[in-house]
């Protein structure tokens, strides 16, 4: 039985990429084929070499909101972050307080001198809180004005281009975080792609606290992970039927598109069909692929549940054998690094 540790690596913070490189799509990639185990250090723009003609590329257009807002408690003025992750009902939000300790039911927090109130309406675990919020016309340009990129914790550098953590196809509102696989697109690559004869086919999955929160149990199957919303059209749907029925390949940009394209294929046996709601999919070794064929991904932190989802396509001691050679090689490690592509 495989545990938490059997994921674990030797990272040097070195490697851990702060700022974006200059250029999006200027990145190293290195390719791993699953049916003759080799490794190849390649550049990200040799994707198009990966994608043929019929085959489709899936990629996540959620967009990030500025979803860190820092403010003051009303009765003292104690400092208090919240981390938006999830919209529940009306002005009701799911959020990160810290220090949770500070924000009890009840708790009234100000940010930019009172121009959103939010007030907490119920403590969850691992420091999250419902807050509902109150405030002057339109919420998301209230957000926009006040709220900060919300940035992993391992980047301590400062942002200075907001957009750079926005994938160049971004469009729904509502992720706390980047689906970063998607952040080394260029317009000027997608259309290289597009012009080789390869779908581009978008679908939605808004990143929340699953990307935030680590694996604390040892053994995997207890591991829960968090809800997050997806959505697939009909047309996307239909797109992709049509091109497994033609003998492309299923090529994912990250791992929220492939944990969608999964969770539907799940449902619905197999097959792919307009769909929306919540999934809490853990895809980890053991696990069968039913959609994807071949995927694009970061580098990812040890005893992640990202690590297992790429182990449970590659195969663990590959998978680790790949990213010993990343460490070697000085590849560029989360958010902002360099990428990978996986195969069979």
């Amino acid at each position: 039985m495989l545990t938490t540790e059997d994921f674990d690596f030797n990272l040097p913070e070195s490697l851990i990429a702060q700022t974006p490189l200059e250029d999006r799509s200027s990145s190293k990639m290195m390719v791993l084929s699953t049916s003759d185990q080799t490794i190849k250090d390649q550049k990200f723009e040799d994707i198009i070499d990966e994608l043929q003609a019929g085959d489709a590329l899936v990629m996540n257009n959620t967009r990030v909101l500025p979803a860190r807002l820092h403010g003051e408690k009303e009765e003292t003025g104690a400092h208090i972050e919240l981390l938006l992750l999830k919209n529940t009902t009306g002005d009701k939000w799911e959020t990160l307080a810290k220090p949770a300790k500070k924000a009890k039911v009840g708790t009234k927090i100000l940010f930019g001198d009172g121009r959103l109130v939010g007030i907490v309406q119920e403590e969850l675990e691992h420091g999250g809180r419902i807050v509902e919020f109150s405030y002057e016309g339109i919420f998301l340009e209230t957000l926009e004005s006040l709220g900060e990129m919300p940035l992993p914790p391992y980047i301590k550098e400062r942002l200075e281009d907001q957009d750079r953590y926005q994938t160049v196809y971004a469009k729904e509102n509502g992720s706390a975080a980047a689906p970063t696989a998607g952040l080394h697109f260029t317009k000027e690559i997608i259309e290289k792609v597009e012009a080789k004869g390869v779908k581009i086919v978008f679908l939605t999955l808004h990143v929340g606290l699953g990307t935030f929160r680590p694996v604390n149990v040892e053994n995997l199957d207890e591991h829960k992970m968090h809800e997050e919303f997806y959505q697939l059209s009909a047309e996307s749907a239909q797109t992709l039927n049509d091109i497994r029925e033609n003998g492309g390949k299923i090529v994912a940009v990250g791992t929220t598109s492939i944990r969608t394209l999964e969770t539907i294929g799940t449902k619905f046996n197999g097959k792919l069909e307009a769909d929306s709601g919540w999934t809490d999919i853990f895809i980890a070794p053991g696990y069968q692929f039913k959609v994807v064929d071949a995927f694009l991904t970061n580098f990812h932190l040890p005893k992640s549940t990202l690590i297992m989802l790429v182990s449970a396509f590659a195969g663990r001691e590959f998978v680790l054998k790949a990213y010993n050679h990343a460490v070697e090689e000085q590849y560029r490690f989360f958010s902002f690094g360099d990428a990978m592509f996986l195969k069979k």
